[in-house]
């Protein structure tokens, strides 16, 4: 069974996540870790429950989702996998870090061509499996990771608690990301638990029953 653990990081709180069974192989989804502290608290996770990091994943490249990219690359030995339409959003992260007066960014490695993501694909480590769901529209090209086993999906920053991701940034689509969100995670289970980029998790059901964003797109539609 998959354990979801995540870390509120950065200035932006960004969640990164760390996810594995009982095989203790584990991944490592947007690692935000912007401090030595927080790379520090990171690996003592890691360390004090024997695990084995065998991916490391964005969801989307924002420059919030990637401060922990290069420590957690070189730390492990782990290639950088993203959908191959982040790449532009991840070179331009110097600039946002520059526009936003945040120092001392350690630039992310380039990810590995080999290993880009694309809807359809399956995420494995250990004994577990993760769907990868396109779900763009607060980026050009997010994508989504759904474990139907133990009823859960990494989310990014695409659907938040009582919210939805902003989309007036480059990239960013109102009707692109609505669609990710009813194609995409209103076809779940009620139960599904949403872990999200930023926030506490949710559910499915509660966002689709109290969500004013999705209320008021589905009166539009």
């Amino acid at each position: 069974m998959a354990q979801v653990h995540f870390f509120a990081f950065s200035p932006f709180s960004e969640n990164s996540y760390i996810i594995y069974d009982e095989t203790k192989e584990c991944i490592i989804i947007d690692p935000g870790c912007y401090t030595e502290a927080e790379r520090k608290t990171l690996s003592n996770f890691i360390q004090e429950h024997d695990l084995t990091p065998v991916r490391l994943i964005n969801t989307h490249c924002h420059l919030d989702h990637v401060f922990g990219n290069r420590y957690v690359a070189e730390t492990y030995k782990l290639a950088l996998e993203i959908h191959e339409g982040e790449l532009p959003v991840l070179e331009s992260v110097p600039v946002v870090a520059q526009m936003y007066g945040i120092p001392n960014v350690q630039q992310s490695p380039d990810p590995d061509p080999n290993k880009f993501i694309n809807e359809g694909d399956t995420i494995t480590f250990g004994n577990t499996a993760l769907s990868v769901f396109f779900t763009p529209g607060h980026s050009p090209a997010s994508v989504s990771f759904y474990c139907k086993e133990d009823n859960f999906i990494i989310g990014g920053d695409v659907l938040f608690q009582s919210s939805i991701g902003r989309t007036d940034l480059p990239g960013g689509n109102m009707d692109t990301l609505m669609k990710s969100i009813f194609d995409h995670f209103l076809t779940l289970p009620d139960e599904t638990i949403v872990y999200s980029g930023h926030g506490n998790p949710t559910t499915v059901g509660a966002e689709r029953k109290g969500n004013p964003f999705i209320l008021e797109y589905a009166r539009g539609k």
